[in-house]
């Protein structure tokens, strides 16, 4: 399956990013305005337990303003992550009956999350008007870094969802793993202390780039907030990102012939 194909394919793109969109706030009372209330309650829960009360520092940038940041790309990942790898065996049916590149059904799983992030957005607009906090030149960069979280979430959606497909233990993993993935990601707190760690015992900071998001969380601030561009993360990042991305596909790719018989 090649690029030329998925490209045939982009009304089937669009008809199931619809369906996943309509599915999601389904019989929901609040709808579209829980991808509002998720990030922005995680934002209070940080602030008061991480820097009222554990002190975590946020430079010049206000502490809910921070963390708000990070977890919009952050959020946007993870709900990727989590749809796109239960997508192939949620549409088991699909799968079964007609040919089209699979590939399609996790892709579509992860671009319906922009909706949630374009509105989550628009809070963190009307927050930094609070704050008086401006953006700079920098946030010409910022569709890069949601580019790269969506390569992120692609790349590895692709090998949970292919794997979710013969182990259906892959399913139970997720939550623990999109969980503990947050600690290890500069939401909370600064990547520079991280760094200052990794640097303090002989090794070079770029190796917390290593995973994509710390990349992804660091550029998206960078982009809204100006400042030192952290740019062998950024660097470190990008290549892990497109490492998984390739590594994926490959993967998927290879499978995809068995999804009918399996799923």
């Amino acid at each position: 399956m090649g690029l030329r194909e998925l490209v045939e394919y982009h009304e089937l793109l669009y008809f199931l990013v619809w369906r996943d969109i309509k599915v999601r706030y389904k019989q929901s009372v609040l709808g579209a305005a829980w991808a509002i209330l998720q990030p922005f309650m995680m934002m209070v829960v940080f602030t008061i337990f991480f820097n009222r009360m554990a002190g975590v520092g946020s430079g010049d940038v206000p502490y809910p303003l921070f963390s708000y940041a990070g977890l919009l790309p952050w959020t946007f990942f993870a709900q990727g992550l989590s749809q796109s790898s239960n997508s192939l065996v949620g549409s088991a049916n699909l799968v079964r009956k007609v040919y089209f590149p699979r590939v399609v059904v996790p892709m579509s799983s992860i671009l319906s999350g922009a909706v949630d992030f374009a509105l989550a957005f628009t809070v963190l607009i009307a927050m930094m008007a609070y704050y008086g906090v401006w953006p700079t030149a920098t946030i010409v960069f910022l569709p890069l870094f949601v580019l790269l979280a969506f390569v992120s979430a692609l790349g590895v959606g692709l090998w949970l969802a292919a794997l979710n497909v013969e182990y259906r233990d892959v399913r139970y993993v997720v939550p623990f793993v999109v969980q503990l993935w947050l600690f290890v990601t500069p939401v909370i707190y600064p990547a520079s202390t991280v760094v200052g760690k990794i640097e303090s015992m002989g090794l070079p900071g770029w190796l917390y780039g290593l995973n994509p998001m710390a990349g992804v969380v660091e550029g998206f601030r960078w982009g809204l907030f100006g400042g030192a561009a952290p740019t062998a993360v950024l660097l470190a990042s990008g290549v892990s990102a497109l490492f998984l991305m390739v590594s994926g596909a490959l993967y998927f790719w290879r499978v995809e012939d068995t999804f009918a018989d399996v799923v």
